[in-house]
This record gives structure tokens, C-alpha cells and sequence, in this order.
């Protein structure tokens, strides 16, 4: 590099030329330029080939025809019963034309006993946004007060052990009682059936915090208060989103039997309605309604506890 700056005055300004007609710093420089490599984002041949990855088609298969194959079972078995019923079950086809006319106009009222069926899954999904918030704000808090409190959970772990096996719709008539009203009393309902795997799940997450963790907040002389929203609820969120799931779920599935007992608007009453009316393609069709709100329910829950559940990251 410092010959080629400073020239030696031994050494000419001008190179001399070669008979080919190019200086031999010329052809130095251009045997240079060839041994260089090329730039490591220059594509070459060998690169371009590595990056073509060839496609996962037993993936795609795998992810596609399973479910495929799955409600070609569904239908084929369901055509053959209402064969085999002489069509008193509408079959596959019959049920699709009626649910393209229902879902044409799914929010129509023509009084307060004949409404779309939108409003009815609106009127159902509110009764158990209502239920299952209350008993949320109970349920949650009284989970935490007996994990953390040996003495609640004592105390309270019988009346659970009763309470829990009672089905949902024995609670009805009470509801029915105390609120005389069918509305209040399905939201009743759905309150008492909701509130167990919550108080369950939230009490056995904090029953299983290590001690260890307890131990340095004692050792730190936190407050109860910074015990509970910096030790116990990062720790026992899995555990709490996982009680919600479930009631969730379970809600979904006491609404529509309460519904049913109660009329008014639902999605409940609607299919007992149908059923009096001798409408069983509407029947079929709100059972399936039914298990795709109940799906996307479970799926919105199982993405959010997934988004809060935090595992050990192996390097």
C-alpha cells in the first residue's frame, strides 16, 4: 500500500506497457478484482439452490385433511340417518338451504317472541357475560383468601365439596323464588355454576406458589397487598385463566338448558320454540350455532392463556 502511494524515484511515473497493450499494473489489479470473493449477501449459484426449501406437503395435508375427512364423517353419518328416518331428520342439504334463508336476515324482530336468531345469540352471550362477571368478582378473590389462609381453606373447602356436585338447573327454582323473574334467575344460574372452577383453580395456584417466594416477602416485610399483586397474582394467573376457561365453558352450556325453562329471548328458548313449532332444520342449525359460539369462546380463552403462561425457555 505504501509503494503504491509514494513512488520510489527509482521507479517511473508511468508504467511501461506490455505488448498485449495492458500495463502489468492493470493486469495485476484485474487478477486482484478475481481472487476477491464475492460479498457473503451476493447470491451465488450454490446459495440459491440451498435457499429454495422444498415444501412441507405432509404438513399441509396433515393440517387440512384430517379435519376435512372428520366432517365428511359428520355429514355422511347424518345423511344415513335421515334416510333411515324416512327424512323426519332433514338431511345435509335441506339443513344448508334453510340456514342460508335464516342467515339472510339474522336480526329481524317481529315482536318480542319472534326475533332473528342474532338476537338471540346476542340476548344469551349478555345474560353470560352478566353471570359469569359476578362470578368472576367473587369467585377470583375468594380463591385467593383460601389458598393464602390455611384457616379459610378448612372452613370452606366442605361447603364447596357440597355445593359443587349440585347441577345448575337445581339452582333454578331458586333463582326463580328469590328474584321472580326469569331473567335475574338465569343469571343466577350461571353465577352459581360459574363461580366453582374459579374459586377451585385460583386456591390450589396459590396453594402451589413455592414458599421460597413467600419466605424473601417475609424476609422483605412486604405488605399483603404487594404480596398478592407482585408475588401470588403473576404466579397464580395460569391457574386462574384456566378456571375461567372452564366456566366459561361451563356457562355456555347451563344457559341454553336455562332458557329453555324460562323463554323470553335465547338462544335456549329459540330451539324450544323451534321444537313446538315442529321446526327441526332450525333445531339443527341452532345446535350448530350453539358449538361454534362455544368454540370460539374456548379458543379466545385458550389464546389468552397461552399469552400469559410463561415457560422455561431451553437454550
Amino acid at each position: 500500500m505504501v509503494s503504491a502511494i509514494f513512488h520510489s524515484p527509482l521507479e517511473p511515473l508511468v508504467a511501461p506497457v506490455s505488448p498485449s497493450g495492458a500495463s502489468p499494473a492493470r493486469a495485476q489489479a484485474a487478477t486482484q478484482e478475481a481472487s476477491i470473493p464475492a460479498p457473503a449477501d451476493t447470491p451465488t449459484p450454490a446459495r440459491q439452490e440451498k435457499d429454495k426449501t422444498p415444501v412441507d406437503w405432509r404438513g399441509v395435508w396433515m393440517a387440512f385433511l384430517p379435519p376435512v375427512l372428520g366432517l365428511g364423517l359428520l355429514v355422511g353419518l347424518w345423511e344415513m340417518v335421515s334416510v333411515g328416518t324416512a327424512r323426519s331428520i332433514p338431511s345435509p342439504l335441506d339443513t344448508w338451504k334453510q340456514a342460508v334463508v335464516l342467515f339472510s336476515d339474522p336480526f329481524y324482530s317481529k315482536g318480542p317472541n319472534d326475533q332473528g336468531v342474532g338476537w338471540n345469540v346476542l340476548s344469551s352471550l349478555q345474560r353470560v357475560a352478566f353471570g359469569f362477571g359476578m362470578a368472576a368478582a367473587v369467585g377470583i378473590p375468594v380463591g385467593f383468601m383460601i389458598g393464602r389462609f390455611e384457616f379459610l381453606s378448612r372452613m370452606f373447602n366442605p361447603l364447596i365439596s357440597l355445593m359443587r356436585p349440585v347441577s345448575p338447573l337445581a339452582w333454578l327454582p331458586i333463582g326463580l323464588l328469590v328474584f321472580k323473574g326469569a331473567n335475574p334467575a338465569a343469571i343466577w344460574t350461571i353465577f352459581i355454576c360459574s363461580i366453582w372452577p374459579m374459586i377451585i383453580n385460583t386456591a390450589v395456584g396459590v396453594q402451589r406458589v413455592p414458599q421460597d417466594y413467600m419466605n424473601v416477602a417475609r424476609v422483605l416485610n412486604l405488605s399483603e397487598w404487594k404480596i398478592v399483586t407482585k408475588i401470588l397474582f403473576p404466579a397464580v394467573l395460569p391457574y386462574m385463566l384456566t378456571g375461567v376457561r372452564l366456566a366459561v365453558g361451563t356457562a355456555w352450556l347451563v344457559i341454553v338448558a336455562a332458557e329453555m325453562l324460562t323463554g323470553g329471548v335465547g338462544i335456549g328458548f329459540w330451539v324450544w320454540d323451534e321444537w313446538n313449532n315442529l321446526n327441526v332444520k332450525n333445531i339443527i342449525i341452532a345446535i350448530f350455532v350453539i358449538g361454534i359460539v362455544g368454540l370460539v369462546l374456548e379458543f379466545a380463552l385458550i389464546k389468552l392463556a397461552t399469552a400469559f403462561t410463561f415457560e422455561d425457555v431451553k437454550n
